[in-house]
């Protein structure tokens, strides 16, 4: 029935930007104006290969670095038939977290290079959108919880901060920069404009791959 297909939105930030509950407050904002519209996110920890980045997330295991990389790498692979199933079916995918989280957060650690972070993702579906959540690491401390997992420390997220700005300078990827530090029905209003105008032109283009030629 749909031949116009739903558009690929994705959400990327430091910990605790809000990216969970602004992934969430669209998605309701979608279907309640009648857009088919469901929530993704990576890692998708109810996978086999995501259960085992939880344990790793979480401290309770130890992997060695690329082994990491690699299986996050994988937990969106796995998922790249559903993806297209549904954007195909017409439904707007709203993800939290994508390839950029993974390339950014490894990228941080000492003895890797971007270019090999980026490798194992090239091809992936690429997104019609990238919001990026900018927030301020010291703020982001703040916020609950933070500190419960592996890389919840100021100064990895700020590293992280700084590769994220790097693969923004790709103008072959359409991102917009969004203040996380207003208020949350804000920061909602900034997501659900993008978001819509992303939607519209969604609906007239074929799905991409990501960091595959300009």
């Amino acid at each position: 029935m749909a031949s116009k297909r739903g558009a690929l939105i994705v959400l990327e930030g430091v910990d605790r930007a809000g990216k969970t509950t602004q992934c969430k407050k669209l998605v309701q904002a979608l279907q309640a104006s009648g857009r088919p519209a469901e929530m993704m996110r990576f890692p998708d920890r109810t996978t086999t290969i995501g259960q085992l980045i939880s344990a790793y997330l979480e401290k309770k295991s130890d992997l060695e670095d690329h082994t990491v990389h690699l299986l996050f790498s994988a937990n969106r692979w796995e998922l790249v038939p559903l993806m297209k199933q549904q954007l195909d079916r017409g439904i707007t995918l709203v993800v939290d977290r994508y390839a950029f989280s993974g390339v950014a957060f490894t990228s941080a650690k000492p003895g890797f290079c971007m270019d090999w972070c980026m490798k194992p993702d090239v091809g992936l579906p690429k997104p019609d959108l990238v919001m990026f959540l900018q927030l301020n690491p010291a703020e982001a401390a703040l916020r609950g919880q933070f500190g419960s997992e592996r890389y919840e420390t100021s100064a990895f997220q700020k590293s992280v901060q700084q590769k994220f700005k790097q693969l923004m300078k790709d103008p072959s990827v359409n991102w917009k920069v969004i203040d996380a530090s207003k208020n949350v029905d804000d920061v909602h209003d900034d997501i659900k404009h993008h978001s819509l105008n992303a939607i519209s032109a969604a609906e007239n283009t074929p799905l991409g791959e990501l960091w595959k030629g300009g």
